[in-house]
């Protein structure tokens, strides 16, 4: 990082003037060990999990979606797929917890934990075991998926902004409605409901907030776990995770929470219209590249951020110094006047 920094206050511009884009190149050099990093196979992970507790009514769409939507993607068809292919990185969907027997002939992940996840407004998510088998998908991924230099979260699963409000609220203590959002675009009514069902959830389950699985076991979801491990995997294996929106960073706070030398590794790809995003982006003490009010998932923010992660590497690594341009470096400040120097 310091070899990066010196280089980026040798290049043609005023220190600092790229501001964002050369706080991301440094953290970047950090993160892989390169002074002059390089990167070309970016890999987008789309987890698919349902949840029981849309069976409470806190979705406008009903579950059926999560797995139509898992065939949308093999297809090519949704917003990360055309996102991915202008930003150049493949799409990886990895079913850990669809409530549906997906075709084995489907070109995703099978590596389905469970049908899902059980009602957390009436007990526990998952046992603790299928949060770890859940983390533990995503482990492997981050092994199997060697090539990859760069990951970016994504996430598919109809009723999971109420999975990841819960674990956010308990994680951080927060008021119920100040960490939950409308999701796919509820109404009034709907909202409200949906904040009494966390917090019955939240008074069910009395998840710990100091043991991070504990919380993601009782009002997680298997998608958020996955993510979760991946994070935690690419941090390991020092690639560089680009977080898209609310369930991703509430996956990348679980495993920051797990493991606190993670959250170096990670890179904030936006601010969603969702309220809990900037609580938790807060939490995790990350600075969002952009702003663009989206509110899908799929990983689409992160896609959006590849070419801004190239932008910034670009300039470290092709732009001309001052002495190779033969231009004029800044002049030092003069120095106070003395006796030796004539006054």
């Amino acid at each position: 990082m310091s070899q990066a920094r010196t280089r980026l206050d040798s290049l043609t511009k005023p220190p600092g003037s790229l501001g964002r884009l050369e706080r991301l190149a440094v953290q970047i050099a950090g993160i892989t060990g390169h002074p002059r990093p390089q990167l070309s196979n970016p890999v987008v992970v789309v987890m698919a999990a349902d949840h029981g507790v849309v069976a409470e009514g806190v979705s406008a769409y009903p579950g059926t979606v999560t797995a139509q939507m898992v065939h949308n993607f093999a297809r090519g068809g949704a917003a990360i797929n055309v996102l991915a292919r202008r930003a150049g990185a493949r799409v990886v969907v990895v079913d850990v917890g669809v409530a549906a027997n997906l075709p084995a002939e489907l070109p995703i992940l099978h590596r389905k934990v469970a049908f899902g996840t059980a009602n957390l407004a009436h007990g526990a998510a998952m046992t603790r075991v299928q949060a770890l088998a859940a983390i533990d998908v995503g482990l492997d991924l981050a092994a199997l998926e060697h090539d990859a230099d760069v990951f970016c979260l994504g996430e598919m699963g109809i009723g999971n902004t109420t999975a990841a409000s819960t674990v956010l609220a308990a994680i951080t203590g927060l008021p119920v409605a100040e960490v939950t959002g409308r999701g796919t675009g509820i109404d009034d009514a709907t909202w409200n409901h949906k904040v009494a069902v966390i917090e019955q959830a939240l008074r069910v389950n009395h998840p710990d907030p100091h043991d991070p699985l504990d919380v993601l076991a009782r009002v997680g979801g298997l998608e958020i776990a996955g993510l979760a491990g991946l994070a935690l995997g690419a941090a390991a294996a020092r690639i560089p995770i680009l977080v898209d929106g609310f369930i991703a960073t509430v996956a990348a706070l679980v495993a920051a929470e797990l493991c606190p030398a993670a959250r170096g590794y990670m890179v904030a790809a936006h601010r969603s219209v969702e309220v809990g995003h900037r609580a938790a982006l807060e939490r995790l003490e990350l600075e969002a590249l952009f702003a663009f009010d989206l509110r899908l998932g799929e990983g689409t923010g992160a896609a959006l951020a590849l070419p801004t992660l190239y932008a910034a590497l670009a300039i470290l690594d092709e732009m001309a110094t001052f002495e190779e341009a033969g231009v004029s470096s800044r002049q030092p400040s003069p120095a106070a006047p003395s006796a030796h120097h004539g006054g």
